[in-house]
């Protein structure tokens, strides 16, 4: 019997292999990220948030809306999608049920931050988290929730303590030490970390899978640094999406000021490049067929 899709994103976070996730905000891109051959999906709450809705990451958006951007997701893809849960949206009691919806949603896992409601970006300056013990109960619920349902659902904690008001590195690094030791988490996201060192201690202390989200001076570290030190996860949320704007932006200057000719032009240039024969029908097909099937053996002919 084939894994759970759970079960799967359990085996990947515990490999000793670095896994490599790419994120986003929809469907396509999920499935184009399978069709690459990345083993996971991240659906990124901000990426939801700019490109669906037009804002900023600033905690917008429902659990309803989240859960349901992540059932479409998952329903178009066959590798484990680990899911954005903001804050939870709300106490303890909140987080239970968000869990679950996620679960039933047909997600592989999700992460919940320990901001304060309504959040912020978890990269930006200004946050403010919420206690130490508050947090540790909401993780427990999660963790409660999920065993009732599907005891494989990876729960994240996510600490986005450096940065914040009061916050460190190193305080940072006893809370999620707490959170993998108290809380019972299947793994630890710590954000905003800004030296290729503090990965590597705080992945040797935190005694969980450690998924780091670096965020400072450029380069950014490597593949190959991140998995030498030790982390479980190299997770890039806004890897499929935020990389078109700038080309999105340019072709509405060029079409505004040269129209058609500007369309024509970049055809052009697209038929000689490798990623030019690239269309999205190439990762629809399978829905389109799917219902095409359904409709020729359901659909009364007229």
């Amino acid at each position: 019997m084939a894994d759970r899709i759970t079960t799967r994103f359990q085996k990947l976070l515990n490999d000793p292999e670095l896994l490599v996730m790419p994120g986003g905000f929809s469907p396509l891109m999920a499935r184009m990220a399978e069709s690459v051959g990345f083993k996971s999906f991240h659906m990124a709450g901000s990426q939801i948030s700019a490109h669906v809705y037009g804002y900023s990451d600033v905690g917008l958006l429902t659990r309803d809306e989240m859960a349901r951007n992540a059932h479409n997701i998952a329903s178009a893809c066959d590798i484990p999608v680990f899911a954005d849960a903001d804050t939870g949206y709300g106490n303890a009691l909140n987080v239970y049920h968000t869990v679950q919806e996620y679960v039933l949603a047909g997600a592989a896992g999700l992460h919940i931050e320990d901001q304060e409601s309504p959040k912020t970006s978890g990269t930006g300056e200004g946050k403010r988290c919420i206690s130490q013990a508050e947090a540790i109960g909401k993780y427990k619920a999660a963790m409660e929730a999920k065993n009732e349902i599907d005891p494989d659902f990876v729960i994240c904690a996510r600490c986005d303590l450096i940065g914040a008001e009061g916050g460190s590195f190193e305080a940072a690094v006893d809370r999620c030490i707490a959170y993998a030791e108290e809380g019972k988490v299947d793994a630890v996201w710590i954000n905003n970390i800004k030296d290729i060192d503090h990965i590597a201690e705080a992945c040797q202390k935190i005694p969980a899978p450690v998924i780091p989200l670096y965020s400072g001076s450029q380069p950014q570290p490597s593949l190959e640094q991140l998995r030498d030190a030790g982390a479980a996860v190299g997770i890039f949320p806004s890897l499929t999406s935020s990389f078109g704007i700038q080309p999105t932006w340019d072709l509405l200057h060029d079409f505004k000021e040269r129209g058609v000719a500007a369309l024509m032009e970049r055809r052009a240039m697209e038929r000689t490049s490798t990623w030019g024969s690239v269309r999205s029908d190439d990762f629809t097909y399978i829905s389109h067929e799917t219902a095409k099937a359904i409709e020729e053996a359901f659909i009364p002919k007229q």
